[in-house]
C-alpha cells in the first residue's frame, strides 16, 4: 500500500485557530490514538488532493515538529457549498492493534450477462472492515466478468484472509437484471403513467361537467 507523507505545522486548539489556518490556505487536523495524546496540526490543502480524490485507501506519514505517526484518515468535514475541506480527522495506527475503517470496492471486468442484455447493479461502493494495520488492503477488488444473466454476488463470497468485513454475508455486491425484468419494470412504469393520464382526464370531465351546472 502506498504511504504518503504529510509535512504539517502545529497550530493552537480552538475554532479561532482553525479558522486562522483556513484563512492561510491550511487545513486544520488533528490526530488521535489509543497510546497518544490528541495532536493539532495543519497542513495546506494541496497537499491533501491524494488522499481525498482517489478511490483507494492510503497509510499517512504525519510529520510534526520531529515527530512522526503513522495513520489512516478517518473523517473529513466539508464546505457544505464550496465542497472544499474544512477539517481532517486522522487516526494513528498501533502496530497489533485491530482498527476499523472503511475500503472501496473496485469491480474488475465485465459481467457476461451484460453483453447479453442483462443491466448490471452494483450495490456497494465501499465495505466497513477490521484488520490489523499491516492487513489493510487499498481496495477490495471484485470480479464480475463471470456473472451470467441472473447471478448475484454477496458479501460472504468475498475471501479476505484475516480481515473481518462489517456487514452481512446475504448483503449483495452486485447483480445481473435478466432483460426481461428490466422491459416490465418499463412497462409498468408506463403503464402507471397511462392510468395517472386517464384519471386526469376523467377529473376534466368531471370538472367541466360541474361547471356547466
Amino acid at each position: 500500500m502506498e504511504v504518503i507523507t504529510l509535512e504539517a505545522q502545529p497550530r493552537s486548539s480552538g475554532k479561532s485557530a482553525a479558522r486562522a489556518a483556513r484563512r492561510e490556505g491550511n487545513v486544520p487536523c488533528v490526530l488521535y490514538g489509543s497510546h497518544v495524546e490528541p495532536v493539532a496540526f495543519k497542513v495546506e490543502e494541496m497537499s491533501l488532493k491524494p488522499l481525498i480524490y482517489t478511490n483507494e485507501t492510503h497509510l499517512v506519514e504525519i510529520q510534526v515538529d520531529g515527530d512522526s505517526w503513522e495513520c489512516i484518515v478517518k473523517d473529513i468535514a466539508f464546505h457544505p457549498v464550496s465542497d472544499r475541506p474544512m477539517h481532517v480527522d486522522f487516526q494513528v495506527l498501533q502496530k497489533g492493534e485491530k482498527v476499523t475503517l472503511s475500503i472501496p470496492v473496485r469491480y474488475i471486468g465485465t459481467p457476461k450477462g451484460q453483453t447479453e442484455g442483462g443491466q448490471t447493479s452494483f450495490v456497494i461502493n465501499e465495505l466497513l472492515i477490521s484488520c490489523l494495520p499491516k492487513d489493510i488492503p487499498s481496495h477490495i477488488d471484485v470480479e464480475v466478468s463471470d456473472l451470467a444473466i441472473g447471478d448475484t454476488l454477496h458479501v460472504g463470497d468475498l475471501d479476505l484472509g484475516d480481515v473481518e468485513i462489517h456487514a452481512s454475508p446475504q448483503q449483495t455486491l452486485v447483480t445481473v437484471v435478466p432483460p426481461r425484468m428490466a422491459a416490465v419494470d418499463e412497462e409498468e412504469a408506463e403503464g402507471l403513467l397511462l392510468e395517472g393520464e386517464e384519471g386526469e382526464e376523467i377529473a376534466d370531465e368531471a370538472e367541466g361537467e360541474g361547471d356547466e351546472e
